[in-house]
């Protein structure tokens, strides 16, 4: 998993070329939804340093007690759509996969009415809940989602991946060193250690991956490492970019 992590990150900036890439040591910030706590920070940070990134959306609880996709934070959505980042799927129930089914596949949401259950999905299905954030997005913005998709937890198999490209999906996942510790505890993984890691470990091409909030980090790692992450990878000579639709 990590090794095509890797490979895939090096493809995506090989992809991107000039028309994404402002420099020549491109990097890919996503971010995963999660309870929204410190999404306007985030957004926040973004504009202020002019650094596009790929959200993949999934319709997860709130600190406010409704949910990421509803209509309290479509216009949020509707701004960072019009401030020309980009979107992808993340299933619209925050969908884990868990094994592979004759002519389909194992699953567990961690949101929705199934939220905990281990379901079994034919894979027309689990393409259905691939658009169905898709389909959100649409009403909630007026613009089209990629057809880009990472599933939650970066759980797959090549029959999960598969099926999706097939009903027209592409994975991405993250780079080993774009891992950013933002789910990890904050006792063992304070916010310095995850920043000194981050700037020491990137590399070119690589994809990175934090969340708009994480229900069991106490202390939040965004805005107090996203923003020193920003600025001190610029420092080194990098750029951010969207990932390429």
């Amino acid at each position: 998993m990590r090794r095509a992590a890797r490979l895939l990150s090096l493809t995506f900036a090989w992809m991107a070329g000039p028309a994404f890439a402002a420099c020549e040591k491109p990097l890919y910030l996503t971010f995963d939804t999660g309870h929204m706590g410190v999404a306007p920070l985030v957004a926040e940070v973004l504009a202020r340093h002019e650094v596009k990134a790929t959200f993949f959306l999934a319709n997860e609880k709130t600190l406010t007690g409704g949910a990421s996709l509803d209509d309290q934070w479509a216009p949020w959505w509707k701004a960072r759509a019009a401030e020309g980042h980009t979107f992808g799927s993340h299933t619209f129930d925050h969908v884990y996969w868990v094994g592979d089914e004759a002519g389909g596949f194992r699953v567990k949401a961690s949101s929705g009415p199934q939220a905990g259950q281990v379901q079994r999905w034919t894979t027309a299905q689990y393409c259905a809940e691939l658009q169905r954030p898709a389909d959100r997005f649409q009403a909630m913005t007026g613009q089209p989602l990629a057809r880009l998709f990472r599933a939650p937890g970066g759980k797959t198999s090549p029959a999960l991946l598969a099926a999706a490209k097939a009903c027209g999906w592409k994975h991405v996942p993250w780079s080993p060193a774009g891992f950013l510790g933002d789910e990890l505890p904050s006792d063992r993984y304070p916010n310095s250690h995850l920043l000194q890691r981050a700037l020491r470990d990137l590399r070119s091409g690589d994809i990175l991956l934090a969340h708009l909030g994480i229900w069991s980090r106490q202390d939040p790692w965004a805005p107090a490492v996203l923003e020193p992450l920003i600025t001190g990878l610029k420092t080194k000579g990098f750029c951010f970019a969207a990932l390429p639709p």
